[in-house]
């Protein structure tokens, strides 16, 4: 039988609430999938420089879609998304629809706007980049559908920051300070308390302006749960703004994931500057 699947990529761990309440808000609107993700459904980008095994790892994750026989694939990832359009689709051929994860909440709005019952007060700027929307037109399409989230006021500016997506400003010297100055620059011109961003690269570095400069930033998946009234937790940015993230992850889950691994893996990038 034909699925829906929610590809949410490799690249879920800082993140997981995002993507459970994604799958929740696709079921709400009439779309339930079936999550894909892990390290076995990457699209490849992570070895992008090494193309016999980028492309070994698309190939396995268009399998996957394959054997799940799925009839939509629902992306989060914007590499993803990418990816799937540029060459892992007209490599393996593509049985399948897709749509980023906004379009098809975009398309349930509708069935979307009767779950928003909580008035959230936010004057709220959008961490808006150039570089995906002659893919999907993000930057007009999540606004729309946070606006029927009772209070919300999205502001406009023309800013927009450079690339697709934060990731792909780290490795150029000076480049995601400077977007990150700018985005709360414009914050500040357009009278915002609010920074919304898109996707979880842009979260992850965004989070940590909240203890610095007295901005609340959320990503758009989560104003729309709180318009619902769903609770949640951003255990990320809690740790990414913690005096001793160490403290804040926990004895009982440093142990669990084994402390090592986390001071290796983790702690670098909790504690990297603001």
């Amino acid at each position: 039988m034909a699925v829906n699947l929610f590809w949410y990529g490799c690249n879920m761990t800082r993140h997981a609430e995002i993507i459970r309440l994604s799958e929740r808000l696709l079921e709400c609107v009439g779309t339930p999938a079936q999550p894909v993700g892990g390290p076995g459904a990457c699209c490849g980008s992570p070895k992008e420089s090494e193309p016999r095994i980028n492309e070994a790892m698309a190939a396995r994750t268009m399998d996957g879609f394959a054997a799940r026989e799925a009839e939509r694939v629902m992306t989060w990832c914007p590499s993803c998304h990418m990816n799937l359009e540029d060459f892992m689709a007209p490599v393996k051929g593509q049985g399948f629809r897709h749509a980023h994860l906004c379009e098809a909440l975009h398309e349930g709005r509708g069935a979307l706007a009767k779950l928003m019952t909580q008035h959230i007060p936010a004057r709220v700027l959008l961490d808006a980049h150039v570089g995906f929307g002659d893919r999907v037109d993000v930057n007009t399409l999540i606004p729309e559908l946070l606006r029927l989230v009772p209070g919300v006021e999205m502001l406009d500016h023309p800013y927009r920051g450079a690339s697709y997506m934060c990731f792909g400003l780290a490795n150029v010297p000076g480049a995601l300070p400077a977007h990150k100055a700018r985005l709360l620059a414009a914050a500040r011109e357009a009278g915002a308390d609010t920074i919304v961003t898109i996707f979880h690269s842009c979260h992850r570095e965004m989070v940590a302006l909240e203890r610095d400069h007295g901005i609340r930033v959320v990503n758009w998946v989560h104003l729309l749960a709180e318009g619902a009234g769903w609770d949640y937790r951003d255990e990320y940015k809690e740790w990414r703004n913690a005096e001793d993230p160490t403290a804040a992850i926990g004895p009982a889950r440093m142990a669990a994931a084994g402390e090592e691994a986390v001071k290796r893996l983790a702690l670098p990038e909790l504690t990297r500057p603001r």
